[in-house]
């Protein structure tokens, strides 16, 4: 049978004419919920759990400046073409927390306690999560971060400014330790943002956590299974991770890419906030390559909730084909 528009339209309004359940005054069971329910997903790679632990989003008025070297109707098709609102932009984070059996191995911490009340809880639901996850931020023996900006430190600590995860060891890229932490390199930062990044890097790592910091270097295991990338452009010491247990792997990209509607599918476009941006537009098709290659399954830092997928190439870019929800671990 053929379904047109008419017959539905036409269907409509014979069932409003002529309504099928008697005149009851409906009344609800329970108020609405305002709000979502804890947001964490559970996965494993080889015999190490996974937990991508939501903290939250944060939406703005689309900059024109947002991509440098595209026009914002350039940006704006795009968010049209994946269906979100044009003129807006809404960055997600998605920390996490890993099992590797042994030690609770934290990667990157969202914007931080602070940040819940300042945002009305659109974001800084790391520690809330986590908890809801079954997970206790004294029991994390090891927060590793890819690199210094907002949404990846600020976590470190709560909304009192201290720490967030007491026991844990913190443990930081050594290039992005030494450029952040150089009074001469804060000196020649551009005011604005650039400042802003150094200044925040000093609240938190220095105020907050007393300089108790461990550098590591690049192309050794920073936590059990957890292999260190260089992937630098976003930041002078931005860093990935390969996590693997037996033949299993997930490379996590941490911000090899921002949002995949825009910088996966345009993967030369150059983001306000990727320091070199020709640096970084190379290490994104150099990752991607090898994720195509290998069919590597990886977990993005700003991708849609639950931040797990597959890519493959799409003409001159790439596309995210996310991950299958499991019900089970």
């Amino acid at each position: 049978m053929e379904l047109t528009r008419r017959h539905a339209l036409a269907g409509a309004a014979a069932l409003a004419a002529s309504p099928l359940l008697p005149n009851i005054s409906a009344k609800a069971a329970a108020p609405p919920a305002d709000k979502q329910a804890p947001s964490f997903y559970r996965y494993k790679v080889g015999d190490i759990q996974v937990n991508a632990v939501f903290d939250g989003t944060t939406t703005f008025d689309l900059p024109d400046n947002f991509v440098f070297n595209a026009k914002k109707d350039e940006v704006n098709a795009a968010l049209d073409n994946a269906f979100l609102p044009k003129d807006k932009m809404t960055l997600l984070f998605t920390p996490l927390a890993i099992n590797t059996g042994g030690k609770i191995v934290v990667i990157d911490t969202g914007m931080g306690g602070g940040a819940l009340a300042a945002s009305k809880g659109a974001n800084g639901q790391f520690a809330t999560n986590l908890a809801a996850a079954g997970i206790d931020p004294k029991a994390v023996d090891i927060v590793v971060i890819s690199h210094f900006h907002v949404d990846h430190i600020n976590g470190l600590l709560n909304a009192d400014g201290m720490p967030t995860f007491p026991n844990a060891e913190v443990l930081v890229p050594a290039v992005e330790w030494k450029y952040f932490m150089d009074d001469g390199e804060m000196s020649r930062a551009p005011e604005g943002r650039m400042q802003g990044v150094f200044k925040n890097a000093r609240r938190v790592l220095e105020t907050g956590l007393k300089k108790k910091a461990t550098p590591y270097e690049w192309g050794k295991e920073v936590a059990p299974g957890l292999l260190a990338v260089e992937t630098t452009g976003h930041t002078p010491g931005h860093t990935s991770y390969v996590l693997s247990s037996g033949s299993d792997k997930v490379f996590i990209q941490s911000d090899v890419t921002n949002h995949p509607a825009l910088f996966v599918v345009n993967p030369g476009w150059h983001a306000f906030n990727d320091q070199d941006a020709a640096q970084a537009e190379t290490t994104r098709r150099k990752v991607y390559d090898m994720l195509v290659a290998e069919k590597m399954r990886v977990q993005g830092f700003h991708y849609p909730f639950p931040g797990l997928g597959n890519v493959v190439k799409d003409g001159s870019g790439y596309r995210l084909i996310p991950a299958q929800w499991s019900p089970v671990i």
